[in-house]
C-alpha cells in the first residue's frame, strides 16, 4: 500500500491536523510514563521546522461522549512542551469556537492541543459532521497515531478523506518496520506467538502460518497445543474446548510448509507463585498435580536456533509466565539471543503488544529489537492480516 509522508506535504504556513497517541498514564495528575509522548516529538518537529502548525488531536481514555474532567488532556501539558521544546496552547474543546480561537492565534513555533476527541460520543462512530468540524480547523492533516489506527473514528478515519493526508514519522517507522516483517520480508520467516489463550489469536495464527516458515507458540497457548497432541498438562492453563481448533491450525501450518515449533521440555511448579517449587521435564511428562509456567531449556535451544536459521523474526507474546522468577527465564533467554543476533546484522526482528514490550524490557534488550511496536491491537490485527482503516485512509488514492 503506497501512503504520502511528511516528506512529500507542503507545509509552510499551513495548519495541520496532527493525530497522536496521548493515551498515557496519569496519577495525581503527573505523567508517569512519558513514551507515547517521546514518540511523536520527531513528526511535531520537523512540522515546526517546515514552517507548519502543528495542532494536535487526541483521545484520553473512554469518557463514551461525557466531558469527564480527570480524562482532560490538559493535565498533560506540562509534559508535553518538555518533551516538544514548544509553548503548547491547550484548547478546551476539539471543535468549534475554542477550538478555533486557539488555532487562529497560533504564532509560529507554537503547538495546539486540542481537547480529548472522544468527549464527542460521534468520535467512535466515524461520525460525517464531526468529521468536517474536525477537518475545517486545518488545511492538512497527518495521522501519526497507528495505535488507534485499526479503529475507524472521526480523528483517524473520516478526516483523512477530507484534507491532504499523511503519515507522520512514528506511523511512517511503524508502518515500514511492518511491511519489512509480513508484507515483504526476508526469509525465512519466524514468529514467536505467546499468552494465555488459543480463543483470543485464532485470526493471527490462522494468518502467520500461511506467511512464516517457522511458528513457535509459548505460553498458556502451547498447553492447548500439547493437549491437542495428546499430551496430559496437568493442572496446566489451557483451553480443553478447544484442542480440535488447535489440531486444524496444525494441519493448516503442515499443509502450508510451516514449521510448528512447541515446548519440548517445560517447567513445572505447583503453584503459581514467585520460587515455587518446580521441576524441568520432557513436556509429555508434566505430572498431574502441577502446571507448565515456563518452557524449558531444550526448548530455549530450539527456539535459539529457529532465530539462527530466520532472517526475519517477529513476536508477539511471552514464552511463559514472565512476570515472575523464575518462570521468565525462557522469555529472557530467546529474547536475549534475538537481541544478539539483531545486533550482529543477521536478522531483522519486530516485536509488539503490551506483554511483548514488558518482557523484553524486563529482558534488557528493548534496544537491541530492530522495531518494537506499542500499538497493542493495532499491531496484533495487522499481524493479523486485517485491512486498518486509519492505514488504508492514507492510501494515495484515499487520501486527497
Amino acid at each position: 500500500m503506497a501512503w504520502k509522508t511528511l516528506d512529500d506535504m507542503d507545509l509552510d504556513g499551513k495548519v495541520a491536523l496532527v493525530r497522536v497517541d496521548l493515551n498515557v498514564p496519569v496519577e495525581n495528575g503527573q505523567v508517569t510514563d512519558a513514551t507515547r509522548i517521546e514518540r511523536i516529538v520527531p513528526t511535531v518537529r520537523d512540522i515546526l521546522e517546515k514552517g507548519g502548525k502543528p495542532v494536535l488531536m487526541a483521545h484520553f481514555g473512554r469518557p463514551k461522549g461525557q466531558r469527564v474532567p480527570e480524562m482532560s488532556l490538559s493535565q498533560i501539558v506540562g509534559t508535553l512542551e518538555a518533551h516538544l521544546g514548544a509553548p503548547v496552547t491547550f484548547a478546551e474543546d476539539s471543535i468549534g469556537g475554542p477550538a478555533k480561537q486557539a488555532v487562529a492565534s497560533m504564532e509560529p513555533g507554537q503547538v495546539v492541543l486540542l481537547e480529548n476527541t472522544r468527549y464527542h460520543p460521534g468520535e467512535p462512530k466515524n461520525d460525517g459532521m464531526l468529521a468536517a468540524s474536525f477537518a475545517a480547523l486545518g488545511e492538512v492533516y497527518i495521522n501519526d497515531a497507528f495505535s488507534a489506527a485499526h479503529r475507524a473514528h472521526a480523528s483517524t478515519e473520516g478526516i483523512a478523506h477530507l484534507l491532504p493526508s499523511a503519515a507522520g514519522r512514528l506511523m511512517e517507522a511503524e508502518l515500514n518496520a511492518l511491511e519489512a516483517a509480513l508484507t515483504e520480508p526476508e526469509r525465512p520467516v519466524v514468529a514467536v506467538v505467546g499468552g494465555a489463550k488459543v480463543s483470543t489469536k485464532l485470526d493471527l495464527l490462522g494468518n502467520l502460518v500461511r506467511k512464516v516458515d517457522m511458528l513457535v507458540i509459548g505460553g498458556g497457548m502451547a498447553n492447548t497445543f500439547l493437549a491437542a497432541k495428546g499430551v496430559n498438562v496437568g493442572k496446566s492453563l489451557a483451553e480443553h474446548d478447544m484442542t480440535d481448533t488447535a489440531g486444524e491450525i496444525l494441519e493448516r501450518a503442515e499443509e502450508a510448509a510451516c514449521e510448528i515449533i512447541l515446548p519440548i521440555d517445560v517447567v513445572a511448579a505447583s503453584e503459581f507463585a514467585a520460587g515455587a517449587d518446580s521441576v524441568t521435564v520432557p513436556a509429555e511428562n508434566c505430572p498431574p498435580d502441577r502446571m507448565i509456567l515456563d518452557a524449558g531449556p531444550q526448548s530455549v535451544e530450539k527456539i535459539n536456533a529457529a532465530f539462527e536459521a530466520a532472517k526475519t523474526l517477529i513476536w508477539n507474546g511471552p514464552l511463559g509466565a514472565f512476570e515472575i522468577e523464575p518462570f521468565d527465564t525462557a522469555t529472557n533467554a530467546a529474547a536475549r539471543k534475538a537481541g544478539e543476533l539483531t545486533r550482529a546484522g543477521g536478522l531483522v526482528s519486530v516485536a509488539g503488544g503490551g506483554d511483548t514490550v514488558a518482557a523484553l524490557n524486563k529482558a534488557g534488550v528493548a534496544d537491541d529489537f530492530s522495531y518494537i511496536s506499542t500499538a497493542g491491537g493495532a499491531f496484533l490485527e495487522w499481524m493479523e492480516g486485517k485491512e486498518l482503516p486509519g492505514v488504508a485512509a492514507l492510501s494515495s488514492d484515499a487520501a486527497r
